[in-house]
């Protein structure tokens, strides 16, 4: 079991803050596969990765990284500021 965050636009175009889920997904971009297939709602939110980040368990990463012993996932736009 997985708790997926949304936060932000992504939270806005998926409905919920956070959900756990059931995955097999192996990566990252596994993930935002199974999620993107879901709904049509998901695949909105997922259609445009350049302008979306993640973090597993509150550490930055890349679409690529393992899921493998991962508890939470984090999807956020690109932080801005000064």
């Amino acid at each position: 079991m997985i708790e997926v965050l949304y936060f932000a636009w992504v939270r806005e175009r998926v409905g919920v803050p956070r959900e756990r889920l059931e995955t097999q997904a192996a990566t990252v971009a596994d993930l935002i596969t199974e999620l993107a297939a879901k709904e049509e709602r998901y695949a909105w939110a997922f259609a445009d990765l350049t302008s979306l980040r993640v973090a597993l368990d509150q550490d930055l990463s890349s679409f690529d990284a393992p899921l493998a012993g991962v508890r939470e996932v984090a999807f956020f736009p690109p932080m801005t500021g000064g």
